[in-house]
Order: C-alpha cells, then sequence, then structure tokens
C-alpha cells in the first residue's frame, strides 16, 4: 500500500471515531500543501 493512501486511511479512521462520539458540533480538517495536518472536533452541548 502506498504511503499516501496509508496516511488516508489514519485520517478516515481518526474521523470515524470522532464522529462515534458527537451529538452536535463538527469536525474540521485543516489542509496544507494537499494533506491533512490537523482534525478539530467542536462538541456543542445542547440543554433541552
Amino acid at each position: 500500500m502506498s504511503e499516501k493512501k496509508e496516511e488516508f486511511n489514519k485520517v478516515i479512521v481518526q474521523i470515524e471515531r470522532m464522529l462515534e462520539t458527537l451529538e452536535f458540533g463538527s469536525v474540521t480538517l485543516v489542509v496544507q500543501n494537499g494533506k491533512v495536518i490537523q482534525i478539530e472536533k467542536n462538541e456543542k452541548i445542547r440543554m433541552k
């Protein structure tokens, strides 16, 4: 498997983990030179 494909798979796995625990909020990818360099999770807590 190519190095680029491995990096892509790592990013996908991390995003999936974040989304599994996120009820309200957002996940943001920071990209530099065509590579994901940072993943941010911003979670909101809604009082019902």
